[in-house]
């Protein structure tokens, strides 16, 4: 297939764009920063035709009629995402705007394929069970969850009309060949650069590369519309840095917060940020996810599809070799990975 892809210079969507021409398909990408197509996958001897970059926005019409026209598949992965309360109209309105244009244009056009990227977040409240993909969608308090909820309805109005969008759900995104160092890979870089917190619920993620397996796996999907949780085990917080203690034989530091005055905290920065705005995830929300997230099972999405995901354990090791070899962890911080040198890391095609 041919596919159009948005959100392909970043991390999802540049670990999916290199799963979906091992799989033998062709990529046109919507991008706002044509130099940027060379820097992320240059280094992966990957390159494109002039065709097969066009300039332009999720939310400009006529640059996705250009980047769709000759397609016969869409993935969405782009979206806006600002901590700032100044940026909350523009957040809306262009992740809004975004999944009309792409997934909605798509549907339009009658694409056999359209794969969306959600997030499993859209269904959590504070004190819910478990979460999955047929739970009601939560309203969101920040803009871009608030975002991310409006786009998930719409896409769901869609697919009620019969639109083939598959959907991933994924929890934390961790991985290595992060062109710009997304939400869950600054987290564990910060807990070796700073200090991680101990406090209560846990930290699920799921490895980058299973999620662009998930993604070809979607895309070449023959029946209709769909959506499947991607997620790791979930790991209590001293589970997460146990984990990360032995993968290096050093030992994290990290502070023990109750989940009370966590939450207290982000409550905090909401305030804070009606005074003196910043970017920094010191939400309300943000604290609700990290104390009293209630975990997600992707069994589901590997009994029907056969798409596994990794360990943990590999994940993290995977993630700060790559964090050392590329500068961003020193020696001090990784202990054992500094010893054992360098090795290869697995990519999405290797897993598919």
């Amino acid at each position: 297939m041919r596919v159009m892809v948005t959100g392909g210079t970043g991390f999802t969507g540049s670990h999916t764009v290199r799963g979906f021409l091992a799989a033998g398909h062709s990529v046109r990408l919507l991008v706002r920063d044509a130099a940027k197509v060379r820097r992320v996958f240059d280094p992966f001897e990957i390159g494109f035709a002039d065709q097969d970059i066009v300039v332009g926005d999720i939310t400009d019409e006529e640059s996705v009629k250009r980047a769709m026209q000759g397609c016969d598949a869409v993935f969405h992965g782009a979206a806006l995402v600002d901590m700032r309360r100044s940026m909350a109209r523009r957040i809306l309105e262009t992740n809004r705007r975004g999944v009309d244009l792409v997934i909605g244009g798509a549907h339009r056009r009658g694409l056999p394929s359209i794969v969306y990227v959600s997030s499993i977040s859209v269904f959590f409240t504070p004190g819910c069970g478990p979460l999955h993909p047929d739970m009601p969608i939560a309203p969101g308090t920040t803009a871009y969850a608030r975002s991310k909820a409006q786009g998930e309805l719409e896409v769901r109005r869609l697919q009620e009309e019969g639109a083939p969008i598959r959907v991933s759900y994924p929890t934390g995104i961790v991985g290595p060949h992060d062109p710009g160092m997304s939400d869950a890979n600054r987290a564990i870089h910060s807990f070796f650069r700073q200090t991680g917190v101990n406090t209560s619920s846990g930290f699920q993620i799921v490895d980058v590369r299973d999620l662009a397996t998930l993604h070809t796996v979607l895309l070449e999907r023959p029946e209709g519309p769909c959506g499947y949780a991607a997620a790791g085990p979930m790991l209590s917080w001293p589970e997460t840095y146990r984990v990360l203690d032995e993968i290096t034989g050093k030992r994290v530091r990290r502070v023990p917060i109750p989940g009370p005055l966590f939450r207290a905290l982000g409550s905090m920065g909401d305030w804070i940020k009606r005074v003196h705005d910043f970017s920094f995830p010191l939400t309300r929300d943000a604290m609700e996810y990290a104390t009293r997230w209630p975990g997600c099972s992707a069994e589901r999405t590997t009994r029907e599809l056969g798409v596994s995901f990794r360990s943990a354990h590999e994940t993290y090791a995977d993630t700060l070799r790559w964090m050392y070899e590329t500068g961003l962890l020193e020696a001090r911080h990784v202990g054992r990975i500094a010893r054992e040198g360098s090795r290869e890391i697995s990519s999405p095609e290797a897993a598919s």
